[in-house]
């Protein structure tokens, strides 16, 4: 039984990540954390997520738990993250990070840690979203220059980063369709008179609102004709599901990182 240390615990994805975890026929709940002088320090992680009683108590900080558990699962913030893949490294603890908001510097640190211990990051751990990642690729590449690519995010108005994660690596897969660099082309306001659209822009543009789990659409415009690629999340399962398939799959790696392509076999498709 792979033993797992939650993060954020108290937090929406971590009372989700507790479920799916509690409800992998391979995990275990082994321990789970908030930040120092966190309300729900001492109370029960399962008490905490709506289910019973599972004997594990809310601790403050991941040194607190990091000896505990085999696998850290973390959906917390940016600068947090970087910091718990430092202790994983430390203590060579495999880890899954689904924190999205993170810089390439950030994402090159723990890349850096990642030599040290085995870790599964990606923006999104939904199985359907990471097929749809693909599914961007593929139809970019097939239709090519003539189609202008568009991508539409919208999430609850407490979602913090903008564009999502999400967004960004639709916009990166299609730029990798196109040959294009999505930091050289990438479009991600526009406001006043912008001028024509250009051939090779990827827009990106985002939308903040009551409580939208997250909704993502990627645009084909051509001429006469329209295709677009949709994924809408109803719930946070799905990602919280992702995430525990990941746990199950990255503690007997290698050190190295990781994404759910490799997770979901979607990398030699």
């Amino acid at each position: 039984m792979i033993k797992v240390i939650v993060a954020g615990a108290a937090g929406r994805m971590g009372q989700r990540i507790i479920h799916m975890v509690d409800a992998h026929p391979g995990l275990e709940l082994a321990a789970a954390f908030e930040t120092a002088g966190h309300p729900a320090i001492g109370r029960d992680a399962g008490a905490m997520s709506g289910q019973a009683d599972t004997g594990v108590l809310i601790t403050s900080g991941l040194e607190s738990a990091i000896d505990r558990g085999d696998v850290v699962i973390d959906f917390t913030f940016h600068t947090a993250s970087v910091h718990f893949a430092q202790i994983a490294a430390t203590h060579g603890k495999a880890m899954v990070i689904g924190t999205t908001g993170l810089s390439a510097d950030e994402l090159a640190r723990i890349g850096e840690f990642a030599a040290h211990f085995p870790c599964v990051q990606s923006p999104n751990m939904a199985v359907g979203v990471n097929v749809l990642f693909k599914l961007v690729e593929k139809t970019a590449a097939i239709l090519g220059d003539t189609y202008d690519v568009e991508i539409v995010e919208a999430h609850h108005r407490m979602k913090k980063d903008a564009p999502s994660g999400t967004a960004l690596k639709l916009g990166q897969m299609a730029a990798v369709g196109l040959g294009r660099d999505l930091a050289e082309v990438g479009v991600m306001e526009r406001n006043g008179i912008i001028g024509e659209r250009t051939n090779t822009e990827i827009g990106i543009q985002t939308v903040r609102g009551g409580d939208i789990v997250g909704e993502h659409t990627v645009y084909f415009a051509g001429a006469g004709e329209r295709l677009e690629l949709v994924h809408r999340a109803t719930n946070r399962d799905n990602f919280a599901r992702g995430a525990a398939l990941a746990a199950a799959w990255v503690a007997a790696r290698p050190n190295g990182m990781y994404t759910m392509f490799d997770v979901l076999g979607l990398d030699s498709l």
